[in-house]
């Protein structure tokens, strides 16, 4: 029987809260199928700074070698002393470190939430490693310049290696839905960089002709996005585009708190909610841990799809479902208009399980 060893980094603010409410849930829906998990908790923002003076110190990335993945919790990287607010921050310099190039982030209306578009189901696939997020674009240094302190110069990458790979991620992924892409681009006025990743997209759709293709410049694509977000299913896009597209979405079907994603590389992922670690709130048992719970089971969907253990994809499918039980019947937190705390939240979700 294998034994999945997965990472759990509490993170900085609401983040210790909500990773734990996310760990319960895992466990009881573990213990239910006789899934065997090997949880290690491994030091990552200010509890990494007080420890190894490092917010992601190299023992933690040793440790994550050695797992199937992890997951990732918020963290504070503002609020970090000046010496480390030089260096990416940790979920930066993760996705860097283990070239975890496709960052997916689906957008879908839940049960019991107010959504501003009515019904909608898509899932962004953003390009993860360079594009025009310059600390993480380049093999050494960061690709910014201040020629004078008048004139900054910041540097978009933008690789056929890079925009193949996720641009077969977001095909495959189309295969198992409804079968249509959306390429998002600036080719109009960003002409080499983003015109390659528009044509190189071109060129993969060329293998999925059951897919139906589409294009938008990244402006009109807001403005789509608002008005019909439910004709969208896989959307592709470069790093920065993707960043703001899926936090755009994930607030157009009810709440930026509630947005999942993962980042993975082709034998490893990391769940890692959209949201960030609210240290206003933090301590008071009221965030709400709907984010990183559906990270994780977006991970655990990603376990099964590269292990096909069918015990990891009961795990998913039982997480998911409670989760979104229990919130339909009304036990939520307060930003989505309940009274249960955190704990609370994670309880209900243990006992449905446990029945």
């Amino acid at each position: 029987m294998t034994t999945y060893r997965i990472g759990v980094l509490n993170g900085d603010g609401i983040g210790p809260e909500i990773v734990s409410a996310t760990t319960s849930i895992l466990e009881a829906a573990a213990k239910k199928h006789e899934l065997q998990l090997d949880l290690v908790d491994l030091p990552m923002g200010w509890a990494a700074i007080k420890e190894h003076n490092d917010p992601i110190p190299q023992y933690t990335k040793d440790e994550l070698e050695k797992c199937h993945g992890w997951i990732l919790g918020p963290h504070d990287s503002a609020a970090y002393p000046e010496e480390h607010k030089q260096k990416r921050n940790p979920s930066g310099e993760l996705r860097h470190y283990f070239d975890l190039y496709a960052n997916v982030r689906p957008a879908k209306t839940m049960p019991g939430t107010k959504s501003m578009v009515g019904e909608a189901d898509l899932v962004i696939f953003r390009e993860n490693t360079e594009g025009f997020y310059t600390d993480r674009n380049m093999y050494i240094g960061v690709g910014e310049l201040q020629i004078t302190p008048d004139v900054a110069v910041s540097t978009g990458v933008f690789t056929r290696k890079a925009v193949e790979r996720i641009a077969h991620a977001a095909f495959q992924s189309a295969m198992t839905r409804k079968k249509k892409v959306t390429i998002v681009h600036k080719a109009n006025v960003i002409k080499l960089g983003t015109g390659l990743f528009l044509n190189v997209c071109r060129e993969v759709a060329e293998q999925y002709s059951e897919v139906e293709v589409d294009d938008y410049h990244i402006d009109a694509m807001t403005a789509h996005l608002v008005r019909r977000a439910g004709d969208f299913d896989v959307i592709v896009t470069e790093n920065m585009f993707g960043d703001i597209l899926s936090d755009l979405t994930g607030e157009l079907v009810g709440s930026l708190g509630l947005a999942p994603s993962i980042n993975s590389n082709d034998t490893q992922a990391m769940a890692q909610a959209a949201h960030g670690s609210a240290p206003d709130i933090a301590g008071k048992n009221i965030a709400n841990p709907i984010g990183i719970m559906l990270s994780t089971v977006m991970f655990f969907e990603w376990l099964y799809s590269q292990h096909k253990d069918e015990k990891l994809d009961a795990v998913a499918k039982t997480m998911e479902k409670e989760i979104f039980a229990t919130v339909e019947a009304g036990i939520k937190t307060g930003d989505l208009g309940g009274n249960a705390s955190t704990s609370e939240f994670a309880e209900a979700i243990v006992s449905q399980i446990n029945q």
